[in-house]
């Protein structure tokens, strides 16, 4: 495993607070409820879920000189993912604050952190030119900084060899973006790997069919591999060596959807960079996001159930 290069996740690391009423909150009012506190962020969570899918991850950021930043940072050492970490005296670590439904839908408020404030000068160079992959989230290109960042991340990244991904992110950021506003941003990035949800995608495309938006992707981004993500529909892939499939969903019972998406990402990237087969990527994908969603928070204590998932796709860890 140490011998590979790593997959190396660009953007956010965060501290989550996750929060399940049991009744529906009124104002004024008080409920109990579920509540946990962890390390988060979507690029940081993607890289931990890599780690957990036997593939050698990193993680770049910027975080505050404070307690949260110490804890966030820890989390990911436990992981055995890599950092490359700037530490900010300016800016605190972010926090995400994450309300979940009693379906298990999730609405998520960012507090703009250290994580928005990474600029080009502060970039890890000998880490992205050792990378086999570089991820990113669109979170790292909604707004200057620390979109130049990552744009000039991507350049190097590519310019020694790496493969590149992107997951939109966020289909209401990209609405207070501007559509043509996003897709500008995209234009001179040669990404290999796209993930939109449901959402994002008809975001990105303009179109509410699924097969639609999947044909504008392959004709806006032909060389590229898209695999969009469908909740309880699973997951379509098409690519320029890919025909289109439908990966089916499992049938685990979403109790709290936060992290499915980078859970997803991460274990596809792990399988994808070993092999190469989209298919039995999305499979494994699949299967861990299923995991993911049928327990709470993005990084849930891995479990026997969870490895076996994971043996049935050749991967192998230790308990």
């Amino acid at each position: 495993m140490t011998d590979r290069k790593p997959l190396v996740s660009l953007g956010d690391l965060t501290w989550d607070v996750l929060a399940k009423p049991d009744t529906m909150l009124l104002p004024g009012g008080d409920s109990t409820g579920r509540i946990e506190l962890s390390g988060g962020g979507s690029a940081a969570n993607l890289a931990v879920w890599a780690a957990r899918c036997a593939y050698p991850a990193r993680f770049t950021g910027k975080i505050g000189l404070d307690r949260f930043g110490e804890l966030a940072t820890a989390e990911l050492h436990a992981e055995h993912v890599g950092t490359d970490l700037l530490l900010s005296r300016e800016h605190p670590t972010g926090v995400i604050l994450g309300l979940i439904d009693r379906r298990g839908q999730r609405a998520m408020l960012t507090g703009q952190g250290a994580d928005w404030e990474l600029l080009p000068e502060e970039l890890p160079l000998d880490t992205l030119r050792g990378a086999a992959h570089l991820h990113l989230t669109a979170w790292s290109l909604f707004r200057d900084p620390p979109r130049a960042a990552a744009l000039m991340a991507a350049g190097v990244a590519r310019g020694a060899g790496a493969t590149l991904s992107l997951d939109p992110g966020s289909f209401q950021m990209i609405q207070q973006m501007g559509r043509e506003s996003f897709l500008r941003v995209l234009e001179d990035v040669p990404f290999d790997v796209f993930f939109p949800n449901d959402d994002e995608a008809r975001a990105m495309s303009g179109h509410a069919d699924r097969h639609a938006a999947m044909d504008w992707f392959r004709a806006r981004y032909p060389r590229a591999l898209i695999v969009m993500k469908l909740d309880e529909d699973g997951v379509m892939i098409e690519g320029p060596a890919q025909a289109r499939v439908q990966v089916p969903a499992t049938q685990d019972r979403v109790i709290d959807a936060t992290g499915a998406g980078d859970s997803f990402g991460g274990a596809f990237l792990a399988g994808w960079l070993t092999h190469g087969d989209a298919v039995r990527a999305a499979g494994l994908a699949v299967q861990v996001g299923g995991w993911v969603v049928s327990r709470f928070g993005a990084r849930p204590p891995a479990d026997a159930d969870l490895h076996e998932r994971l043996r049935r796709y050749g991967v192998t860890v230790a308990l």
